[in-house]
């Protein structure tokens, strides 16, 4: 393994993840919504920064970008399709693309839903999955722009991935989430088990993010949900929870 991912905490409850090669030293950040905290990691990494990966648009992914770019001049990473409304790309991304950080490479996925142009990078030799605002621990994104269809068919990209893979997700929802999630599947003993871990870490002033895919898998009423009818029915009653 030599990418490694360290979440920032930003604005109320947004994740950015720090992202350093280990064996090159090459530093990337993911969705800074904020520069102040992005700033101060990546100073405490070594003041560097070669590249920042966008997911999607949103003011709470993008705002910090355009101080980071005057005080670093790292190269912007981002959907071709969505960038007339993303701060200037020097990397247009398509679903399929690989993207060298370092001396390793991502995968990017198309992953329409909370917005249409959302994409999701995928380290497939550190096992390290930066999903955005598709998916949550416990949940997934509100579909401000797709469907319930379109959001279906993005969780449904990342099922070929190993249990092993680590989520790096956008934003602190895990404690709401559980309770969602509970009232769905009550007597799923995992989920009780994962309800419990994330009011100890939250007590304890501790992210509950990066959590396994596997877990996810066993926990989240959204992943396993087995049809789009389903998933739509299960993301309308979480809009109304």
């Amino acid at each position: 393994m030599t990418v490694t991912a360290t979440a920032i905490p930003m604005l109320t409850d947004n994740y950015s993840w720090l992202l350093r090669d280990t064996a090159t030293g090459t530093i990337g950040i993911v969705d800074p919504a904020e520069a102040a905290p992005a700033i101060a990691a990546i100073e405490a990494a070594g003041g560097r920064l070669d590249c920042i990966f966008i997911t999607h648009h949103h003011g709470d992914h993008i705002d910090g970008i355009p101080a980071l770019v005057e005080r670093y001049h790292p190269k912007i990473i981002g959907n071709a399709a969505d960038a007339h409304r993303l701060p200037k790309l020097d990397i247009a991304v398509r679903e399929g693309d690989l993207v060298t950080f370092g001396a390793v490479q991502a995968q990017v996925f198309d992953t329409p839903g909370h917005t249409i142009g959302h994409i999701a990078y995928y380290f497939p030799d550190d096992g390290i999955l930066l999903p955005g605002d598709t998916l949550f621990s416990l949940g997934c994104g509100r579909l401000f722009e797709g469907t319930a269809a379109d959001m279906f068919g993005a969780l449904q990209k990342f099922e070929p991935l190993p249990d092993a893979t680590l989520v790096c997700a956008g934003h602190e929802y895990t404690a709401s989430n559980a309770k969602f999630a509970l009232a769905q599947d009550p007597s799923n003993q995992a989920l009780q088990a994962r309800a419990a871990e994330i009011t100890a870490l939250r007590a304890a002033g501790q992210p509950t993010l990066p959590v396994t895919l596997g877990q996810e898998r066993a926990t989240n009423p959204f992943l396993r949900a087995e049809t789009a009818q389903a998933f739509a029915t299960l993301r309308k009653a979480k809009d109304n929870f």
